[in-house]
């Protein structure tokens, strides 16, 4: 049954008919070469974009990573006068600001 289906879908078409067909579909192609040309650049430049924001998001978690380093060997402690000095100053503004 299907192959009767493929061969009324199909119709055998003459040597006139097929180079006929072929210069239409290479026609079409030739037409769509610029469109997939633009759509090729607009590809690229977004792999570029996304390649420099995934640049940057990993530059910027290697800086986090070394400042949460540096801050775990050189933490102020909660109790010094410098965290009081900021604790104080913090709350000063607060108050400001109500």
């Amino acid at each position: 049954m299907a192959s009767k289906e493929i061969n009324q879908e199909d119709p055998q078409l003459s040597k006139e008919e097929l180079a006929t067909r072929r210069a239409e579909i290479t026609e079409f192609y030739k037409d769509n070469i610029p469109h997939l040309e633009v759509q090729a650049d607009y590809e690229m430049l977004l792999s570029a974009i996304e390649k420099a924001r995934a640049e940057r998001m990993q530059a910027q978690m290697f800086m986090a990573q070394q400042y949460a380093e540096q801050n775990k060997d050189g933490a102020v402690a909660p109790d010094s006068d410098e965290a009081k000095a900021f604790k104080d100053a913090m709350e000063s503004a607060a108050s400001k600001i109500k």
